[in-house]
Order: C-alpha cells, then sequence, then structure tokens
C-alpha cells in the first residue's frame, strides 16, 4: 500500500533536481553517443532507436491532431512505417509526415533541457512512459521486441542504479539523439541524388504542399543541426 510519505518520497525521487554530473562524464558520454553514430557497424545497430523516436514522431502528431492512428511497424532493416487514418490532405497530414526527421533532434532538445534543469530521473521516467504507450501501437514482433528493450533499459537504470550511473545513461542517450537525429536526413539527401527513396517524407510532404522536397530536406536539416547545437550548448553549461 502507498503510504502519504512513501508517495512523498516517489515524487520528490522523479520531479526532484539531482545533482548536476561532472564536466568530464558529460564530454564522455557525447563522445560515447559520437562513436555510435560515425561508424556505419554500429550505425546500423544504434539507428534502431532513431527509427523508434522517428516512427513515434509520428504516431504522437497524428494523435495530437486528431487523426486515428492504426498501429506503429519497426524493421530489423531501421526501416518504420507509420499508419494512421484520416483526411488526406491539409494541416494535419502535413505535420504528421514532417514529425519524423524531426522527432530526434526535438526530443534530443527537451531532453537537454530537462538536463540542464538537472531532472535526470524525470527525464528517465518520461523516456519510459512514451516507449509504453508507443508499445501499445506497435504491431510486428521486432518492432514490438526493440521497444520492450529501449524502455527496459530506461526503467532499470533509473529504479535500480546510482545517481551517478543514471547520470551517464542519460546524458549518453541524449548526446545520442541530437548527435544521430542528424545523420538521418544527410542519408535521406544522398539516396535521392542517386535516384532513391521516391516516397520518402519529403516527397511525400512535396505532394502534399506543392513546395519542393528539397526545401523540406533543408527544413530537416536546419532542425537537427539547429537542435544539436542548442541542446549540446545546455549540456555542456554554456
Amino acid at each position: 500500500m502507498l503510504t502519504s510519505s512513501s508517495f512523498s518520497s516517489l515524487w520528490d525521487r522523479v520531479f526532484g533536481a539531482q545533482p548536476v554530473p561532472d564536466e568530464w562524464l558529460v564530454i564522455i558520454t557525447g563522445l560515447v553517443a559520437l562513436g555510435a553514430v560515425i561508424p556505419r557497424p554500429l550505425w546500423r545497430l544504434s539507428r534502431n532507436a532513431i527509427t523508434i523516436a522517428h516512427e513515434g514522431g509520428h504516431g504522437l502528431v497524428a494523435l495530437l491532431t486528431g487523426r486515428r492512428l492504426d498501429g506503429i511497424r519497426l524493421h530489423s532493416d531501421t526501416s518504420g512505417l507509420t499508419v494512421s487514418a484520416g483526411k488526406p490532405t491539409g494541416l494535419g497530414m502535413i505535420l504528421t509526415a514532417a514529425a519524423g526527421y524531426t522527432a530526434p533532434p526535438l526530443l534530443g532538445l527537451g531532453g537537454a533541457w530537462l538536463l540542464a534543469a538537472h531532472h535526470i530521473t524525470l527525464l528517465l521516467w518520461l523516456a519510459t512512459a512514451l516507449l509504453l504507450a508507443m508499445l501499445v501501437m506497435i504491431r510486428n514482433a521486432y518492432g514490438a521486441l526493440t521497444v520492450i528493450l529501449t524502455g527496459a533499459a530506461f526503467l532499470l537504470v533509473s529504479w535500480l542504479t546510482e545517481p551517478e550511473v543514471q547520470a551517464a545513461f542519460a546524458y549518453a542517450a541524449v548526446w545520442f539523439l541530437l548527435l544521430g537525429g542528424v545523420r538521418p536526413a544527410f542519408e535521406l539527401q544522398s539516396k535521392r541524388r542517386h535516384g532513391g527513396a521516391p516516397d520518402s517524407d519529403a516527397d511525400q510532404l512535396s505532394r502534399l504542399t506543392h513546395v519542393p522536397a528539397a526545401m523540406w530536406l533543408f527544413l530537416f536539416h536546419a532542425v537537427s543541426l539547429c537542435s544539436l547545437i542548442g541542446g549540446g550548448r545546455w549540456l555542456l553549461g554554456l
């Protein structure tokens, strides 16, 4: 039974401020995240986390704009698919299509803001809650396994580890969203340059808005790079 004192203790644990980690830890976690993004072999594995954020962004904005979310699929090649129902044109559809490539860096920016405010545990719990909510909409086994493992990592770290470990994990995760959010737009640009990805988010947005796909690619680049700069400054205390 949850007593008032235990509830108060839990509230303080989640919403209270945690100690600021040493600067060396912030820098090392950034380098670790960078190491998970740049080498192609590691990126093929770590990109799954970016895909979760990408498809989760599509799904969340679909719901917020009044569309019906039918399901999300995550695949082992790090691709994904989010299916929503509603008006095939209009602002809701445009925002839903634009949310994929912008979601990881914006989530990283929000995470950096929380860490700058010393809310490490709150960030871990919010990430767990978002992953749990996303799990309900997953429609394939690989996607479910990926989300469960990711959510379990956040939950176990937030519940069982010491504050120093929580801080290292949280900073590494946020750095990864910020750094990993930059690479997909460049990959998409490269694919389109060679005639690939004819039905990409940028191309869908072009058909919806009659704005060239290159302009949407520019938006993806701008959001990811500005988020990295702003979030990085927050994380480093600049």
